[in-house]
C-alpha cells in the first residue's frame, strides 16, 4: 500500500488543471495504479525485433531481474510520443547503475512505417525495437488510453512494480531506479535553489523546412545553492535538447542546446521546459516559434 500510495503521489501533478479536479483526477489515478500495480503483462508469441526497421536482430525477452516495457500507440503525434534522444539517455543511466542488466523492450504500434524508420535513423536510436503492426501486445493486456500510463517497470515474473513513463517525470524516474537499485536517487535530498534564463522565447523566424534550427539557452543560479538541470522536455518531437550535467555555482549558468528540425511547414509554437533543484518545485520555461516553408 505505501508504494501504491508513493505512485499516485508521484503522477498526480501530471494531471492537475485546476484544483476542482483534483479529487476525481486522484480517484481516477488509484483505480488505474490499483488495477495495474501486480498485474502480469502478456507478451505475444515470437515477436520480430528490428534496428532501424531494417535489420532484423535475434534479441528476445529476457528473465532479467527487472525490465522496462514501452508501448507507443498509433494515435497523436508519433515523434512526440517517441522522445528518442531522451530514451537515449535514461538507458545509458540505467546501464551504468545497473551493469547493462535491465533490458529495454520497445513496442510500436504505428501504421507510419517510414516516419517511424526516420525518426530513429534521425536521433541514431539503434535499440532493437518491435514494429506491433497487429497491435497484439496491446490486444493481449488492454492498456489504458493514456500514453502515461503504457510504460511499465516489470519484475522477473513480468509484472508490474511502476506504472508510469520515466522520461516524462522525473519523480517517476527516480522511482524506477530506487526500485532497480534499492537506492534513493542522488538528487532526491539536493538543496535547492533558484534560476532564471536571459531570455524566455526565442523565434526563429522563417526558415526552409529541410534546415535545422539551433541555439543555446543559459540557465543562471540566482540562488545561494549549486544548480542543477535535472531534465529537459519539449512538447515536440521535432525538438530536441542536450544541457550541461555539472552543476553550477552561485552565480554560474549551465547551458541547454536546442535543436529545431521541422517535419511539416507551416507556423510552430513549442516550449521547452528545464526541470531543476527548483526551490518551489518550478521549472524554467522558454518558447520557441518559427515559420517553416
Amino acid at each position: 500500500m505505501k508504494t501504491l500510495n508513493l505512485i499516485i503521489l508521484l503522477l498526480l501533478p501530471i494531471f492537475f488543471s485546476c484544483q476542482n479536479e483534483q479529487k476525481e483526477k486522484e480517484k481516477h489515478i488509484a483505480q488505474l495504479v490499483n488495477e495495474w500495480q501486480g498485474k502480469e503483462i502478456k507478451f505475444p508469441k515470437n515477436p520480430i525485433f528490428t534496428r532501424y526497421l531494417t535489420d532484423t536482430t535475434d534479441f528476445q525477452i529476457p528473465q532479467s531481474e527487472y525490465k522496462v516495457l514501452v508501448y507507443i500507440d498509433s494515435t497523436g503525434c508519433t515523434s512526440c510520443k517517441l522522445q528518442l534522444h531522451k530514451w537515449k539517455e535514461f538507458i545509458k543511466y540505467t546501464d551504468s547503475v545497473t551493469q547493462e542488466k535491465v533490458p529495454f523492450l520497445f513496442f510500436f504500434h504505428s501504421k507510419d512505417y517510414k516516419e517511424i524508420r526516420y525518426l530513429l535513423k534521425r536521433d541514431g536510436f539503434d535499440h532493437p525495437v518491435c514494429i506491433d503492426l497487429e497491435d497484439q501486445l496491446n490486444k493481449l493486456n488492454k492498456f489504458p488510453a493514456d500514453m502515461t500510463f503504457q510504460t511499465f517497470l516489470l519484475n522477473k515474473n513480468n509484472r508490474v512494480t511502476v506504472l508510469g513513463n520515466p522520461i516524462n517525470n522525473t519523480a517517476v524516474r527516480d522511482l524506477y531506479i530506487k526500485q532497480i537499485t534499492g537506492k534513493e536517487s542522488p538528487t532526491k535530498n539536493m538543496l535547492k535553489t533558484t534560476a532564471e534564463v536571459p531570455q524566455t522565447e526565442i523565434d526563429f523566424g522563417v526558415f526552409d523546412k529541410s534546415e535545422t534550427k539551433e541555439t543555446t539557452v543559459e540557465v543562471k543560479n540566482t540562488g545561494d545553492s549549486p544548480l542543477v538541470i535535472a531534465d529537459v522536455s519539449t512538447t515536440c518531437g521535432c525538438t530536441a535538447a542536450t544541457y550541461d550535467k555539472r552543476p553550477a555555482k552561485p552565480g554560474e549558468t549551465l547551458r541547454v542546446e536546442i535543436k529545431m528540425t521541422p517535419k511539416d511547414t507551416g507556423f510552430f509554437h513549442e516550449v521547452v521546459t528545464i526541470k531543476y533543484n527548483s526551490i518551489n518545485n518550478q521549472p524554467v520555461k522558454v518558447r520557441i516559434k518559427g515559420n517553416a516553408q
